[in-house]
């Protein structure tokens, strides 16, 4: 029975600018795909797109139009689909993951069972969620940390010529475990000064120091053995790990880099091989996006899952992220309802 694909474009707002090393913004525009079979049964995804890597919501509406006529005879034939879709668009990692999800969540709804229950995964096993602190005035740092208060963890956005005053600014504002996050805007040497001053102020993990493919310098701020180091940018697919596990004791996963929920079964089943950290992340995204990643969570150490919490305007319920603690749906397929 023929699919039938629609689309939907949402301008998601954020309760303050959101801003990282490398710039920020108050809206963004993510793509909703909705899947719909003979009986009339949906499928819904979500594509969130980053300029980082080449995607914007046209270039993901464009993409999903590419895709439409590849779209699977049969939802169960996801791995003959998902495959396709990377062959025929094989840059625009959000607008894939958008149809992966809708699939998944259409052959839950058809066998009446959650997605993790699919997969064998235990909901009570998730990590729990830390909560992102952007770049911002140390007021509005201050106030964001108290907003934040449900979370047991936050994670701390640097790279900037100013890191050491928001680490003070936080650290006086809590005492909780900080992950940091420097997006790739330090140099080499700017890293290693940082790693004691991370560890004096209570920072448990390093994420993305370096620029991406400084895989040599990455592993020089690794082999400090100072802090464990975790690569976003460096790493987007399961073909990236065995060149990144020489510099990095972790990656982070994020379905609109790696284009997929199989490709993120197979990256995490690859980071074991290598004996890797395994963490969950996200960009600005509704339930919608954050519950498809949320499924998978059993099998990952950590997780940074906040990209709804940060959202003003989020039209969807799905996974709940209550003081960190990641609670998977019980409803079939991904378990998302609109508000």
């Amino acid at each position: 029975m023929a699919l039938r694909l629609s689309t939907d474009v949402i301008t998601l707002r954020t309760k303050h600018p959101f801003t990282i090393a490398r710039g920020g913004s108050s809206d963004y525009r993510v793509v909703w795909a909705r899947l719909t079979d003979g009986d009339g049964v949906d499928g819904w995804g979500e594509a969130d797109p980053s300029s980082y890597y080449g995607e914007t919501a046209d270039t993901v509406l464009e993409a999903l139009r590419r895709l439409e006529p590849y779209l699977p005879d049969d939802p169960f034939d996801l791995e003959t689909a998902e495959a396709r879709f990377a062959q025929v668009v094989p840059r625009n990692g959000a607008a894939r993951s958008a149809l992966s999800a809708a699939l998944h969540d259409l052959v839950g709804k058809r066998l009446g069972q959650p997605l993790y229950r699919l997969w064998g995964l235990d909901p009570r096993k998730a990590p729990v969620s830390s909560f992102t602190i952007g770049l911002d005035t140390p007021e509005m740092m201050r106030q964001k940390v108290l907003e934040a208060a449900s979370y047991p963890i936050l994670k701390i956005k640097l790279g900037t010529d100013r890191d050491e005053e928001i680490l003070r600014t936080i650290r006086d504002a809590t005492d909780k475990p900080i992950r940091v996050d420097a997006n790739a805007g330090w140099t080499v040497d700017r890293a290693l000064r940082m790693l004691p001053v991370l560890k004096e102020y209570g920072v448990e993990l390093l994420e993305q120091p370096l620029p991406p493919d400084d895989l040599e310098g990455i592993a020089r701020v690794r082999r400090q053995g100072i802090l464990p180091v975790v690569v976003d940018e460096s790493c987007l697919t399961a073909a990236d790990i065995p060149r990144v596990a020489a510099a990095a004791d972790g990656i982070n996963i994020k379905l609109a880099k790696c284009g997929s929920l199989r490709e993120a079964l197979r990256m995490i089943a690859t980071a074991r091989a290598h004996s890797m950290l395994v963490m969950v992340g996200c960009m600005i995204e509704t339930s919608l996006g954050i519950t498809a990643a949320a499924h998978f969570t059993p099998l990952a150490d950590a997780a940074d899952l906040d990209g709804a919490a940060l959202t003003a305007n989020d039209p969807f319920v799905g996974a709940r992220i209550d003081g960190g603690g990641i609670q998977l749906p019980a409803e079939p397929g991904l378990g998302v309802r609109r508000r």
